[in-house]
């Protein structure tokens, strides 16, 4: 045999063994009580936005896609995952202080004025999660209210 072919063959066998190491899955089994409907009103449609283009990668619970038992990508989004709910976990959000809240309030605000959330690599695989300039406008909104809300 040739040494491409066993290279081939043991890339194979490695891809086939990783398929049996997968990461934990983000599915929480408890309603949070420190979520951010605890201390700002967050109106249906604003909910149904942020469910939709946030909360995948941004609270205790994905949706996961049929992809997500492929490894490396598992791996890679079970991180991507982790990062975001480092940066802002909305199942949590009760929970930070009051300058904290005001200040990931301020840092979604910023990402949405500037397009930057969700992540293109989100948005590639989940058209649906992209923000369209009246769901902006209405998020933008409503950061407003609910910073004057936390501020009082």
């Amino acid at each position: 045999m040739s040494r491409i072919k066993i290279g081939l063959i043991v890339l194979l066998v490695i891809l086939v063994a990783i398929q049996f190491v997968q990461p934990a899955r983000n599915q929480s089994v408890q309603a949070s009580s420190g979520g951010i409907a605890s201390v700002i009103n967050v109106p249906e449609n604003v909910q149904a936005i942020l469910q939709n283009s946030c909360h995948d990668c941004h609270s205790n619970n994905t949706r996961y896609p049929w992809y997500a038992t492929l490894q490396p990508g598992a791996w890679w989004m079970a991180w991507h995952i982790e990062e975001g709910k480092a940066e802002l976990n909305f199942d949590e959000f009760g929970n930070y202080s009051k300058r904290r809240q005001l200040s990931k309030l301020k840092v979604i605000k910023g990402s949405i004025e500037d397009e930057s959330m969700p992540l293109p690599s989100y948005t590639y695989m989940h058209k649906g999660s992209i923000l369209s300039k009246t769901d902006q406008k209405l998020l933008i909104d409503w950061i407003e209210i609910a910073r004057n809300e936390i501020s009082k």
